[in-house]
């Protein structure tokens, strides 16, 4: 009810499923029963979770009579990936601003812009915030080209977005009431906050005693923290429900490694180990640190015997593919 003032265009096949992990479970010790929401099923072009956030952006962009998206990230980026798609399923222009240097090379997620017929722009930024610059600069030259462009934030997070994911608690929830369960966490990967922050405000508002820990796969904890508790009381307070979420807020840094688009010793173990028990597939550097979190979080006792514990799978399986930028061309 609450969420029905906010219009959505339809972008993801939902409901995702929500799947046990027994032989993972097991290969971890058995006394931790992990569930995996499979939001790498979303259905947009290829899958994962920015299909959610693009809803809800999308409706607002074409309230407004914009027929052109800009948006941001790294030449992996699963949310240029998506935004691309998105835009051509609705008839709109894409134009995606990277945070590179141009290249020449062709893979994974790049390789599937182009595909969708996303026009390309590079842009190597000294500072985070002359991306941004870059966006308003491109915005003022398609307007006077006759466009009417919609930016929309790193990783679509904003609080419009981020109601993508207080959507998503709802329809978890039908699934676990329907299985009779009760889960202690969600686990998942954390980068620009808004898929936390959507969460975090769902189970709020669901009065929920389900922690959200987001894995930060770029930012220093003292960063994502507050970009998360921002972003969730911009959300609760559209929603009417007032709230500090401050104290609710719980990242982990302990995995990024190396930066942004770097695999890990460990990120690496979590992607075969997921894959050679469960026959599913993560990527590298986003889904795999979250997964390398959530196994470093069981093997230490977080959580008690007993407890069901919720991996959400934000998908970006295409950056597997972009073998020589992330195993330097010697695949695992």
């Amino acid at each position: 009810m609450y969420l029905a003032k906010f219009p959505r265009v339809e972008l993801a096949t939902l409901p995702t499923a929500l799947q046990p992990a027994p032989r993972f479970s097991k290969a971890l010790g058995g006394k931790v029963n992990i569930w995996i929401k499979r939001d790498d099923n979303s259905g947009l072009t290829l899958g994962g979770n920015k299909a959610r956030k693009l809803e809800f952006l999308l409706a607002d962009a074409l309230r407004q009579g914009c027929d052109t998206l800009i948006t941001t990230g790294g030449p992996q980026s699963n949310h240029c990936r998506m935004t691309a798609g998105a835009a051509a399923k609705v008839g709109m222009q894409c134009h995606l601003v990277f945070s590179s240097s141009s290249f020449d090379l062709r893979q994974g997620n790049l390789l599937v812009d182009e595909l969708l017929g996303a026009q390309l722009h590079w842009c190597d930024p000294a500072e985070v915030d002359d991306i941004n610059k870059e966006m308003s600069k491109l915005a003022n030259e398609l307007q006077a080209q006759g466009r009417r462009p919609y930016i929309i934030p790193l990783g679509g997070s904003n609080s419009l977005g981020a109601m993508g994911y207080v959507y998503a608690v709802r329809e978890f929830l039908q699934q676990a009431d329907a299985l009779g369960l009760q889960f202690a966490s969600f686990v998942h990967a954390s980068g620009s906050g808004g898929t936390q922050a959507g969460l975090l405000a769902g189970t709020l508002l669901n009065h929920l005693q389900t922690d959200v820990i987001g894995v930060s796969v770029s930012r220093p904890r003292e960063n994502l923290e507050p970009r998360v508790g921002k972003i969730c009381k911009l959300v609760l307070s559209l929603l009417n429900y007032e709230l500090d979420p401050t104290e609710y807020v719980h990242v982990l840094d302990e995995f990024v490694g190396g930066g942004y688009g770097i695999p890990t010793p460990e990120s690496k173990e979590a992607l075969q180990l997921l894959a050679q028990t469960e026959g599913l597939i993560i990527d590298p550097v986003y889904t795999a640190k979250a997964v390398a979190g959530l196994i470093h979080e069981v093997r230490a006792g977080r959580w008690a015997e007993g407890s069901n514990v919720l991996f959400w799978h934000t998908g970006g399986s295409p950056a597997l593919f972009a073998d020589s930028i992330f195993w330097g061309g010697a695949g695992i």
